[in-house]
């Protein structure tokens, strides 16, 4: 069998960087770096290899890709890997392209290498309260390397894509957006999102909220409509591990006095995931800022109806398939929900909607767009290198 770290002769060898799979809350970026390395490696040209790389853990299960060798660890451990690339230093990673499915990225590149790297939101520079301030700084220090170093930007909007262009960050940037994951897709049979409901003690009707709870997703202002009462007072109910910097959400429940009407489910797998979202009468993506919005996608690629914040990219990846309200509305955000769980016909038309928008993104085709991108860069980076530039 190849040596997997080493290219076969006249192809090469992708490395995907896929540290954010094993991190403590891999949030959406996380499920970014799973599908993409999942088709990335179904779908390997001809000569090709892919491979993935990470920082040292003890257990790399939860990082392995079918199709995809790996993950190999990098000698050093998640923290420390971040300082060092941040300061610059080793450790390098082979490849003839390189793929950090974060910013998180290699600083230095051996000659004949090509980097991409993705950037999932411009928080950094348009929201950076919402992050620690060393977390917004070390950020934008990534990215800004990344632009300097790397043969492209990923990004997963035009909103993303402009939002960086007016903080400045150069260099190239693509936009390949992102699909709903297919373990999220197909019929659940209704005994079984029924067993899901009751294992939860999940009511007949709920909203839900999809995500990583921490403050630029916006839970505060739903919490607060949810506050409002308005009918009919269906129960909220939220999965997703906590983030930084957002106050416990059973205690903000409580405070705000509705604690019997909020359900926190924590993260969940995915086919847990399914039937939670099978049985939801509307999902609710109220961010103050998004990159892209899978929770969205995802509800909508499932025909549940959709009520989310004006944030840019929601609004272009839902086109008209949900009912958007201005960020920070909370008598909007109330409104909208108690609109969709009282008006039949508006939530058979969103679910229809939602079908078909979501219908319009597939991780197949992010795959297809990446490998272009990959020669690409890789042919671009030769011929500069032929040429002397450094």
């Amino acid at each position: 069998m190849p040596d997997p770290q080493r290219p076969h002769q006249g192809g090469g060898l992708l490395t995907l960087i896929t540290e954010q799979m094993l991190a403590r809350v891999p949030g959406g970026t996380g499920r970014y770096s799973r599908e993409v390395a999942t088709a990335v490696g179904a779908a390997v040209p001809s000569g090709w290899q892919v491979r993935a790389v990470t920082a040292w853990h003890r257990d790399l299960r939860p990082a392995r890709v079918p199709e995809v060798a790996g993950p190999y660890r990098l000698p050093a451990e998640a923290r420390v890997l971040a300082r060092l690339w941040e300061r610059g230093l080793p450790p390098t990673v082979a490849g003839r392209v390189i793929h950090a499915l974060t910013p998180l990225a290699p600083p230095r590149l051996r000659r004949g290498q090509s980097l991409v790297v993705t950037v999932h939101d411009a928080v950094p520079y348009t929201h950076p309260e919402t992050l620690t301030p060393r977390g917004a700084a070390w950020h934008r220090l990534m990215i800004e390397r990344a632009a300097a170093i790397a043969g492209a930007l990923v990004v997963p909007t035009n909103a993303v894509a402009a939002a960086l262009a007016e903080a400045g960050v150069g260099g190239r940037i693509e936009v390949i957006s992102e699909g709903a994951a297919p373990s999220l897709k197909g019929p659940v049979p209704v005994a079984e999102v029924e067993r899901v409901k009751a294992s939860f003690g999940l009511p007949d009707r709920y909203a839900l909220v999809v995500g990583t709870l921490e403050p630029r997703k916006g839970l505060d202002i739903l919490l607060d409509a949810m506050a409002l009462g308005r009918d009919p007072m269906v129960p909220l109910v939220v999965v997703g591990q906590p983030g930084w910097g957002d106050a416990d959400v059973e205690q903000e429940a409580l405070r705000r006095g509705i604690a019997d009407r909020v359900l926190v489910l924590g993260r969940l797998p995915d086919e847990e995931l399914t039937a939670v979202l099978g049985g939801a009468s509307v999902e609710v993506v109220p961010s103050r800022s998004e990159g892209f919005g899978l929770p969205l996608l995802e509800a909508m690629s499932r025909g549940i109806p959709v009520v989310h914040s004006d944030a840019a990219a929601l609004v272009e990846v839902a086109g008209d398939a949900g009912i958007c309200v201005p960020v920070g509305d909370v008598e909007a955000l109330a409104a909208a929900i108690s609109t969709v769980l009282t008006d039949p016909e508006l939530a058979v038309r969103l679910s229809t909607a939602g079908r078909l928008r979501a219908a319009d993104f597939s991780w197949d085709a992010v795959a297809e767009e990446l490998w272009a991108l990959y020669l690409d860069v890789a042919a671009a980076d030769a011929v500069r290198q032929k040429g002397g530039g450094s």
